[in-house]
């Protein structure tokens, strides 16, 4: 009895808990299904225009592809799992632009640039500190086979483009190059560990700590100096200013990057003269991904960027093809969720058709439906009323033709299941 009684009770227990979802794990009810999916539509629509192609990378890969280039950082993100057929280690995939990259080197194969788009959810084992979301939906653009300036300007316009389509007003561009800290390690001749060690502290910017680190390294006194200012060069176009003063005997490198940052900033501020764009030359995000101007854009209401990038230069050696890349990725569910925010959300134009075997009814229902217009048709026995359905007209006979009526001037009161002219 006693066993009996322990079943009934994880029996109870599972039927409890069984609507329950895994941490970070969302679902999208019909109302922000359908506002999601005209925003992705908007969005491709928007990359389609400046003739970036949809690509759709598998949802599982082979782990060392999933890992290629910017996969290091993503390692601890990504769930593992082997593959009962080959037993290689697979993964689900926490970031597309590895598998984008390697359809540009490995399968696509131009010489000329190739611009790419995606939409698709990813997967992460842990959530964003503040979103906590592991299942965001990611969609980006990526431009292959230009080094030059004039791509980097391009996919920034475009994150721009998206998220003004989005609707979000009072964007904030925030700039940094991650090329100058290169060059300066180079310079500096620091070790891998040692590279790392000043990385983990810049990015928190932990000032006291950066000092002992100087203090413990054998490196010149300017290079020191130089390194020590690299967490108070950040704010407005003066930031570059600034820079080129504590960058007066950096190498060539330096002084490059940081041209090539400015000249990034200018042609921005002249395409869009109200963007406030500001410059952080210790922002180092993807570190060991980018390889020179890195990105991010910001909105008043959310604590962390909505959108980023950068140029990430020969990502697709490993897949036998190195070319020049650059390109920008954004949460699809958090623009959606932002996008509702910003706009009224229009009230979706749904039909009610009563049950009934009329042949013109049916045909009249035909019809509407390829004229692309939503009609809900009533089932047998069925409870609600067409209001509480959501439908917002009706159709009913009138003179021999079914025609639509808003259901504020339907025959009868409240909108019953069946329309007056069906009613015995």
């Amino acid at each position: 009895m006693r066993g009996v009684l322990f079943e009934w009770d994880i029996q109870n227990m599972q039927q409890k808990d069984s609507w329950l979802l895994p941490d970070g794990i969302e679902e999208i009810l019909p109302e922000d299904a359908r506002h999601l999916e005209s925003l992705r539509h908007k969005l491709l629509e928007l990359f389609a225009c400046w003739g970036y192609d949809l690509v759709i990378p598998p949802f599982i890969d082979f782990l060392d592809s999933l890992l290629t280039g910017s996969g290091h950082d993503l390692d601890l993100q990504t769930f593992k799992l082997t593959d009962q057929i080959t037993g290689k280690m697979l993964g689900v995939r926490a970031d597309m632009t590895p598998q984008v990259a390697r359809m540009d080197a490995h399968n696509l194969k131009h010489d000329w640039p190739t611009r790419l788009c995606y939409v698709g959810t990813i997967l992460h084992t842990l959530g964003d500190p503040l979103e906590k979301t592991r299942s965001p939906m990611q969609i980006g653009a990526e431009l292959y086979g230009h080094a030059g300036k004039e791509s980097d300007v391009e996919v920034i316009r475009l994150m721009l483009e998206m998220l003004a389509i989005t609707g979000l007003l009072n964007v904030h561009l925030d700039l940094g190059h991650v090329g100058i800290y290169r060059a300066l390690s180079r310079q500096a001749g620091l070790t891998a560990h040692q590279e790392g060690e000043l990385f983990d502290v810049l990015q928190r910017k932990a000032r006291p700590e950066l000092a002992e680190l100087m203090e413990s390294y054998t490196i010149a006194n300017d290079l020191k100096a130089m390194f020590l200012k690299l967490p108070e060069l950040n704010g407005g176009l003066e930031t570059i200013d600034k820079a080129r003063a504590v960058f007066v005997k950096a190498d060539e490198d330096v002084k490059q990057a940081l041209a090539n940052l400015e000249a990034i900033a200018g042609q921005l501020t002249s395409r869009f003269p109200s963007l406030p764009i500001s410059f952080d030359l210790a922002e180092l995000r993807g570190y060991h991904y980018h390889t020179g101007v890195v990105f991010a854009a910001f909105v008043p209401c959310v604590g962390r960027e909505i959108a980023r990038g950068g140029r990430y230069d020969n990502i697709g050696a490993v897949f036998g093809r190195a070319r020049p890349a650059t390109g920008f990725s954004a949460d699809l569910k958090l623009l959606s969720v932002l996008s509702k925010q910003s706009f009224q959300v229009e009230q979706r134009e749904l039909i009610f058709a009563p049950y009934s075997d009329d042949a013109e009814l049916n045909e009249k229902v035909r019809d509407l439906r390829a004229q692309r217009q939503a009609v809900v048709q009533q089932l047998s026995g069925q409870t609600g009323s067409a209001r509480e359905q959501g439908c917002t007209s009706i159709l009913e006979k009138e003179n021999q033709n079914w025609v639509v009526k808003p259901l504020a001037s339907a025959t009868a009161p409240g909108v019953a299941l069946l329309p007056a002219s069906l009613q015995s």
